[in-house]
């Protein structure tokens, strides 16, 4: 089996590790740790290609420590009982873990005292959010240290050092074509190795030209890993574009989720946005997503973009309001702590004191709706910056001034 080239340009010294200069410049934190010696249990975690497998077994390799490589769902229980066995043995080991997220209950409960004692020295990788994807008992044991995205100048640095490697001998390849496969690769070295490697085999005369590039690929690669946090990234920059109104930054992210065919999320979020950021502010505008939703599914790709598109627009441009589903969070609240007194006989089912608002003018009536404790608690706060919403908040008003004159009598 031919061994990717990706793989034999894994570095073996912190020294030769593309990017990460904030964690392995000089003066900084990973390389003050290698030269004084010691190592401590952390998690890297950041998006795919960027540098956390090589830099865990880089640090062991400087320290020339024992270490065990194993992935948290591949690897069975057995296999973690030797790591332990092996740990005693030699007095001290260190345990590269990969996905640490998916680490379950059983394993934990094997780390953990090992992890306590110092026995195993723990480094975890992950592309999910460490904060949100691991076990806070795991957390808790280890220092988190975030990657960061690779520059450009990073990817071609890293391309040229590659044409160097044996493999490649006898490589032609123009700046112009390092640059297409950085753009290509956006964050991910091992993505641009790949490529490389392949256009390489690729042409009859090693000789990588942008034209032989472009008919491999011409789709750059956009992180989407659903197991990750890339792909929820993504999701996330989306809806907070159209929260914050900035339309050229939603149409940018929508293009993103179009180019990889994610229709099905991009209806999801649509629909919650349409309800969580607009809502009452524009209240027509959960039904016109629905029937672009709708238009989009009819045509599919690529005509989809052109509702999709108009929709966005529209709402990222819409007038914005939370104040409902706040409303809605607080009342909650108090259902879930308890705050749940009897309901009011005067509108129980077989209430004979129940007054009926149609039969009254304007088709209200003061009566008692909430229960004996929460008779004053107020859940929605209307705000006045869309016209929909300042018209509710002046019938609120409305109403609770004839409530406040009909209990001061």
């Amino acid at each position: 089996m031919n061994k990717p080239l990706a793989l034999k340009l894994t570095p073996t010294t912190i020294d030769e590790v593309i990017g990460q200069k904030h964690l392995l410049g000089e003066g900084k934190i990973l390389r003050n740790l290698v030269n004084n010696k010691r190592i401590f249990s952390m998690i890297l975690y950041g998006k795919p290609g960027i540098g956390k497998t090589t830099i865990a077994t880089a640090i062991v390799k400087d320290l020339g420590i024992r270490y065990r490589f194993l992935n948290a769902t591949m690897n069975n229980k057995k296999d973690f009982d030797t790591v332990v066995e092996e740990a005693k043995l030699y007095d001290g080991i260190v345990l590269i873990m990969d996905e640490i997220h998916r680490l379950n209950k059983d394993k934990q409960d094997l780390l953990l005292p090992q992890l306590e004692s110092g026995l195993i020295t723990l480094i975890g990788m992950t592309t999910s959010n460490p904060y949100h994807k691991i076990n806070p008992a795991i957390r808790s044991r280890c220092q988190i240290f975030e990657l960061k995205d690779l520059e450009t100048e990073d990817i071609i640095e890293g391309l040229k050092q590659a044409t160097k490697h044996e493999d490649l001998k006898g490589i032609k390849i123009k700046e112009e074509a390092l640059k297409y496969i950085a753009s290509l690769a956006g964050s991910d070295l091992r993505f641009a190795y790949n490529f490389l490697e392949m256009a390489f085999y690729s042409s009859n005369d090693k000789n990588i030209t942008l034209e032989l590039l472009k008919s491999i690929n011409s789709k750059p690669v956009i992180i989407s890993d659903k197991d990750g946090s890339g792909h929820y990234d993504l999701l996330s920059a989306f809806q907070k574009s159209i929260r914050g109104s900035d339309v050229d930054a939603a149409l940018h992210y929508l293009a993103r989720l179009i180019e990889i065919g994610d229709l099905d999320s991009i209806y999801r979020r649509m629909s919650v946005i349409a309800y969580e950021d607009i809502g009452v502010a524009n209240p027509d505008i959960g039904p016109r997503v629905m029937a672009a939703i709708h238009a989009s599914e009819l045509v599919g790709l690529p005509e989809a973009r052109i509702p999709l598109g108009e929709i966005i627009v529209e709402m990222t441009l819409s007038p914005k309001s939370n104040t409902a589903h706040l409303a809605l969070d607080k009342a909650l609240e108090d259902v879930q702590t308890g705050r749940c007194d009897d309901i009011p006989e005067t509108i129980k089912i077989h209430s004979t004191t129940y007054k009926y608002p149609h039969d009254y003018p304007n088709n209200f009536v003061v009566q008692q709706y909430l229960p004996n404790n929460l008779i004053n608690r107020t859940y929605y706060i209307p705000k006045d910056t869309s016209p929909n919403e300042r018209m509710l908040k002046q019938i609120k008003e409305k109403l609770d001034q004839i409530k406040k004159n009909n209990h001061s009598e």
